[in-house]
């Protein structure tokens, strides 16, 4: 028996060894010592045009003027960036960055708890500041997510990270912005892969439903009870669900079907809370209701398969530009069903709704200042404007083009390394064949 509990442990030691091994070398960028300009390329503040020889200061972490020319401080680094582009970090508005490393390795999987209601569950407390993914993803100039927990009913709050740091405190920008919901499906499927005939998922949506609406009643039931008698025992999960209840925290809500966005905007309503849709399919089709309400949607992946067999082969290319058509507020997301190893293909999403009739300005924007507003953190981030985080960087073309590369990026003033595994992986590769090449 205790051989075999040896030989157990040394069989998870072993196991574990590829997920240590994965912590990202890289070193996180030293504080902003001295003004810093950016001179010479064309900023793009998204928050208005672009500014040809334009000029970019940052002090102290923060943004000090956008403009043209103008005399520098002294004392100023000045960086000449002539004939390059400098645009505000992009954001995606819901990843598991930092909650999964590799998808196959449950060690290194933590995005969801056991359970159904999780409202107490907070994002930022289990991220890991050294995943290799980190500098993967800021490399492409997407420097801020919201990493979100994704287990249950009630899956936990979403919180927005900053792409640079030693710990999770020093990556969280924002450690709450929504309560993560997963809508149960409204509409039951028959197929050869559901087990559960159609009368009784339907009760189970049924019962989902009615559980959601009684930890909402409980939620306040508590509070209530706590200012009557303070003598309520302390609940954490009902504890976590009062910003929610009282309306200073929105709820996230997982939803593509048309019922669910309809059923989630109706509970919202009957609860008085604010509510983002994040997948959003079919929102373009409960538009009116959407815009009604003032529910903005994250756009869940661009590139993903149509969901019937009549729709249009390029639906989901086309959906960002149908909702602003439609007067809906939206952004884009790019993690898709790959998760946190494909953040870093965030701005080839918007780049393919630009190619199905989104405006270019829009797509950009659709990945800096709109996931910014919609997360409630645009007073901080997503545009080139004075007052703000220094967090942007500095590429050689269009971040939208695959060939773009990115230069030079900073977070919060602080001037991030850009190497990461795959860059290293590559000079590796290419030196390889290089001596293969000279020894034929």
């Amino acid at each position: 028996m205790i051989q075999r509990l040896i030989q157990s442990a040394a069989f998870f030691a072993w196991l574990s060894l590829p997920v240590t091994g994965l912590a990202s070398p890289e070193i996180p960028g030293a504080p902003q010592s001295s003004p810093i300009a950016l001179v010479g390329g064309t900023v793009h503040p998204v928050s208005g045009p672009a500014i040809k020889e334009g000029v970019v200061l940052f002090r102290r972490g923060k943004i000090t003027y956008v403009g043209r020319r103008r005399p520098i401080p002294e004392g100023t680094e000045v960086i000449d960036v002539s004939g390059k582009h400098v645009f505000p970090g992009m954001c995606d508005a819901f990843t598991n960055l930092g909650l999964v490393e590799v998808n196959r390795v449950r060690a290194s999987v933590d995005h969801a708890e056991t359970g159904q209601l999780n409202p107490n569950v907070r994002a930022h407390v289990a991220v890991n500041p050294d995943s290799e993914l980190i500098p993967v993803t800021r490399s492409n100039g997407v420097l801020l997510v919201a990493t979100v927990p994704t287990g249950g009913l009630i899956a936990g709050k979403a919180a927005v990270l900053q792409l640079d740091g030693w710990t999770y405190e020093d990556l969280t920008l924002q450690a709450e912005v929504g309560l993560h919901v997963n809508w149960p499906s409204m509409s039951p499927v028959s197929d050869w892969w559901v087990e559960k005939p159609p009368a009784a998922r339907i009760n189970q949506t049924e019962q989902a439903l009615r559980n959601l609406q009684q930890a909402f009643d409980d939620a306040r039931a508590y509070q209530r009870a706590r200012q009557a008698a303070g003598e309520q025992p302390f609940d954490i999960r009902w504890e976590a669900m009062q910003p929610v209840v009282a309306g200073k925290l929105p709820l996230i809500v997982s939803a593509n079907e048309l019922q669910q966005i309809q059923a989630a905007v109706a509970f919202a309503v009957r609860n008085k809370v604010d509510v983002i849709v994040y997948g959003g399919y079919d929102a373009v089709h409960c538009a009116a209701l959407l815009v009604a309400h003032h529910v903005p949607v994250i756009v869940g992946n661009v590139y993903r398969l149509p969901r019937r067999r009549d729709d249009d082969y390029d639906a989901p290319y086309t959906l960002p530009e149908r909702l602003r058509q439609a007067g809906v507020k939206f952004c884009i997301s790019g993690s898709g069903r790959f998760g946190a190893a494909n953040v870093r293909n965030l701005p080839y999403h918007a780049a393919t709704a630009a190619a199905y009739g989104l405006p270019r300005d829009e797509a950009l924007k659709a990945i800096t200042l709109s996931p910014a507003q919609i997360l409630g953190i645009a007073d901080r981030v997503g545009s080139l404007e004075k007052g703000k985080d220094a967090t942007l960087f500095v590429a050689n073309g269009d971040p939208l083009l695959t060939a773009t590369k990115v230069q030079i990026a900073y977070v919060q003033g602080r001037r991030v390394q850009l190497s990461d595994r795959h860059k290293k992986l590559w000079r590796k590769y290419r030196e390889k064949y290089r001596r293969v090449k000279r020894a034929q």
